[in-house]
């Protein structure tokens, strides 16, 4: 009787163990955005540091001794290993989970940024900017996968469109604010306090970042195990299996020239431009390539939604491409009034916002299992455009140099930015080709 009495009762508690898991049910929002939002602020400091040279380019130039293209590789060298890191951290991000990759992130992001800022001759400089550049890559990856088990699905496209709105904010904050701080305390000393902040953060991310709600005894919104140690074949065999799709290719693409040009404009030419063809000061010309990262965020969840609305991908990709080709056609080829020009940008940058499309678009082309490693790979196409059209710019800026200098800085011409701002015309005109060969997904995922 003893025995009988002892086994009912384990089975109770048992039962009772269940009832409370069960009786908890999804996670609650608030939570579900904390845990994101952690990952989003380290995507929020990486885009801060992809935007930042910009309104500091004469101090760069200055301290360095660097021309258009050697700046234009110093801040290439975030994108470098920024891109280099998609892949890996794409199929990481499927074995081992968010909370990982974004601790150790966090934590090389900190030192790289303390490198960054006590570099003595440009060999650290661009050292530091690789670490950096390396380290953030895992942020947004990693917060799609978070987004996947702690939202539900048709939030995706939103989440994915916050997360660029939480990244552009670190933008806005790489604009006027950080002239200003620059200004006062030197550029150094303010990339140090970054350094100190990124550390801080490193620490909140271990502590409080879960990979799946049922750590905490939640119910997951994933479709499939959240399971950090599930093995799906070799890592090669994952990344072929993704390749194998036609959209992979065409929406790694695509963001080249789309996102690219937003990032070279406002992550390193636009201050340049604004000052030298227009005449505007440092911190006007940031308030101004500022309102073309707000318009890019604001487009991001708008353009995501739209889209899930309309049941469709496609469609609205190619014209909202059509219309940034237009845009920034007319910026580049066309003079401008001042007001006309940055309503232009915003409207252009608004367009480019549709990259969110983008990203759900080439989610929903693989099966859900390689859904990590196809975020990943593409991933990989708006950082491409920053890395190939910052240091492209620039390359064509030096071969129309006409000598000019001030304060240490080369100044470039009218003629010599339309020159290098060609470049950003050409890829967009590329990527509006490609989109016609995408295959429609109707917003639903890949068996």
């Amino acid at each position: 009787a003893p025995q009988h009495a002892e086994r009912l009762a384990r089975r109770w508690a048992a039962v009772g163990a269940g009832l409370n898991t069960a009786t908890k049910g999804y996670p609650p929002a608030a939570l579900g955005w904390s845990v994101w939002g952690l990952g989003a602020l380290l995507y929020l400091i990486g885009f801060y540091q992809r935007v930042a040279p910009a309104v500091i380019t004469d101090r760069l130039m200055a301290d360095f001794t660097l021309g258009a293209a050697a700046l234009g590789n110093l801040s290439a060298f975030y994108f470098y290993s920024y891109v280099a890191m998609q892949i890996p951290t794409g199929i990481i991000a499927d074995r081992w989970g968010p909370r990982r990759l974004l601790t150790i992130g966090a934590g090389v992001a900190a030192l790289g940024t303390a490198l960054f800022a006590f570099a003595p001759t440009i060999f650290w400089a661009n050292a530091g900017r690789l670490l950096i550049g390396a380290s953030v890559a895992v942020a947004f990856v990693s917060m799609l996968k978070l987004a996947t088990r702690w939202f539900k699905p048709e939030q995706f496209a939103l989440a994915s469109g916050i997360a660029l709105f939480c990244g552009v904010c670190g933008g806005v904050v790489a604009g006027v604010p950080l002239r200003l701080l620059v200004e006062s305390f030197g550029w150094r000393p303010v990339m140090m306090v970054t350094a100190v902040v990124t550390a801080a953060l490193c620490l909140a991310i271990w502590l409080f970042v879960r990979d799946d709600p049922s750590e905490r005894d939640y119910t997951s919104y994933a479709q499939a195990p959240a399971t950090n140690t599930a093995h799906h074949g070799s890592v090669w065999h994952g990344l072929m299996q993704v390749l194998s799709y036609r959209n992979t290719w065409i929406l790694v693409i695509v963001p080249i020239g789309v996102a690219g040009s937003v990032l070279t404009f406002a992550g390193l030419w636009g201050v340049p431009y604004l000052k030298q063809v227009h005449g505007l000061d440092t911190k006007t010309a940031a308030a101004i390539t500022s309102s073309l990262l707000i318009a890019w965020a604001l487009g991001g969840p708008i353009l995501g939604s739209l889209s899930e609305r309309m049941g469709r991908r496609k469609p609205l990709y190619v014209i909202t491409t059509l219309i940034a080709l237009i845009g920034w056609g007319v910026i580049i080829f066309i003079p401008l009034p001042l007001p006309a020009l940055i309503a232009l940008l915003v409207v252009s940058g608004f367009a480019c916002g549709n990259l969110i499309i983008g990203f759900a678009f080439a989610k929903e082309s693989v099966p859900v299992r390689l859904m990590g490693t196809a975020s990943g790979v593409c991933n990989m196409g708006p950082l491409m455009g920053g890395m190939l059209l910052q240091p492209g710019v620039g390359w064509i800026l030096d071969r129309n140099w006409l000598g000019n200098t001030a304060s240490g800085a080369r100044v470039y011409d009218a003629a010599a930015y339309q020159a290098g701002f060609s470049l950003i015309f050409a890829c967009i005109a590329l990527s509006l080709v490609l989109i016609l060969f995408a295959r429609e997904t109707h917003c639903r995922q890949a068996a």
